[in-house]
C-alpha cells in the first residue's frame, strides 16, 4: 500500500480550504515584481555614431594626459604610469580623419 499525505488535521482538507491555504501560501512567499525597462533607441545614424565617439576617445585622452601629468614623482616608474602613457601615446588623429562612407541614402 503506497505511503502518502496524512491529514495534519482530525480531518482531511476540503478544497476550498485547501485552495484557501495554497493562496496564503503564495502571498507569504511574493517577491517584488521585476520591472525591466527597455533601452532607448538609438536614432542617430552611423557616420555620426562614429563622430561622437572618436570625439569621447579624444576627451578620454586628454584626461588621462592630465592623469599622467599629475602624477606624483613616487608613481612616475609605476605600472599606472605605464599604462596611461600607452593610452597618451595613441596616435588618434588617424581616427578622427576618416570619414564613414555614406550608405544608400539613408545617412
Amino acid at each position: 500500500m503506497p505511503r502518502g499525505r496524512h491529514p495534519k488535521g482530525e480531518h482531511a482538507l476540503s478544497d476550498a480550504e485547501r485552495q484557501a491555504r495554497y493562496r496564503a501560501r503564495q502571498l507569504a512567499q511574493q517577491k517584488p515584481p521585476v520591472v525591466r525597462y527597455r533601452r532607448p533607441t538609438d536614432r542617430r545614424s552611423r557616420a555620426q555614431r562614429w563622430r561622437d565617439i572618436v570625439a569621447e576617445l579624444l576627451t578620454l585622452q586628454a584626461e588621462y594626459a592630465a592623469w599622467s601629468d599629475g602624477l606624483p614623482d613616487n608613481l612616475r616608474d609605476s605600472a599606472i604610469a605605464e599604462a596611461l602613457q600607452a593610452i597618451v601615446d595613441l596616435d588618434l588623429d588617424d581616427l578622427a580623419a576618416i570619414v564613414p562612407p555614406r550608405g544608400f541614402g539613408r545617412d
